[in-house]
């Protein structure tokens, strides 16, 4: 964190490197604009419900600006950056958070409208708002653009399909993204966390509250706040370094291998 808190002590706080973080609303979007705000970075926090964020800008005070984006909405993605309010539009970090898993259906039985949402949220939206924002990354020749992966973009289990294809694609697409920013001083990250709790994540998957509970039962999950330590750190690195990609699990998790299904005839 030292040099980032050496650059705003110089520029003084109205010069604090600005970050946006999508779907702030609640869980990891949450605990990461916290986090930041705390760390003295100027944070506008994006996401669909209004309420939600103007208490976030309540609790957080004037460091935080609450600003309604819809992640589906292509148009407001591409306009987003002249759409932002003066000395808010030099965006600094981009931070990937929304996204969502819709159902744990074996494929042949899952919902098509469900997984176009998944496409829709986690792979179409993240580019399209990437894309928005780093061409002003390139030319001021500073940035960093954060993701937010999962580790079943490359851990296959029953019922991921989709949603793990989809956090797949987010590993590969920053992958490349780093390539095409070879040369300049934008930094790319990809966080890719296991089982983690303390967020509406299950309970959007599941749509049910007592299914989403069981799924912790038992275990001490990675929390928000576990991810937003994750961000601060790698934001706070010397600009020199670039975290490429970061897998992360509970201590009662791992990789479970390959599975086997016996007593089946040729």
């Amino acid at each position: 964190m030292a040099l980032n808190t050496q650059r705003m002590e110089k520029e003084g706080p109205a010069m604090a490197m600005k970050v946006l973080v999508t779907g702030a609303t609640a869980g990891f979007g949450r605990a990461i604009a916290e986090r930041l705000v705390h760390d003295g970075y100027r944070v506008i926090a994006t996401g669909r419900r209004q309420d939600r964020l103007d208490a976030l800008a309540k609790a957080l005070g004037p460091s935080l600006l609450p600003f309604r984006l819809d992640m589906n909405d292509a148009d407001a993605l591409a306009a987003l950056p002249g759409s932002l309010p003066p000395g808010w539009q030099e965006i600094d970090v981009l931070v990937n958070n929304a996204g969502l898993a819709l159902g744990l259906d074996k494929a042949q039985d899952a919902t098509i409208a469900d997984w176009q949402q998944m496409i829709a949220t986690n792979v179409t939206g993240l580019v399209e708002i990437t894309r928005a924002l780093l061409p002003g990354m390139v030319a001021r020749n500073r940035g960093h653009v954060i993701s937010l992966g999962s580790t079943a973009g490359t851990y296959p289990y029953q019922g991921a399909n989709v949603y793990g294809a989809s956090k797949a694609f987010v590993s590969q697409f920053m992958r490349n993204l780093r390539c095409d920013l070879l040369g300049t001083r934008v930094r790319v990250t990809n966080l890719e966390p296991g089982l983690c709790g303390g967020s509406e994540f299950s309970t959007v998957r599941l749509r049910d509250d007592a299914k989403a509970a069981a799924v912790y039962q038992g275990t001490h999950p990675i929390l928000p706040e576990d991810i937003a330590e994750t961000v601060s750190w790698v934001m706070g690195l010397p600009a020199h370094v670039n975290i490429n990609q970061i897998e992360l699990m509970p201590t009662c998790q791992a990789a479970a291998g390959l599975a086997v299904v016996k007593g089946l005839e040729d």
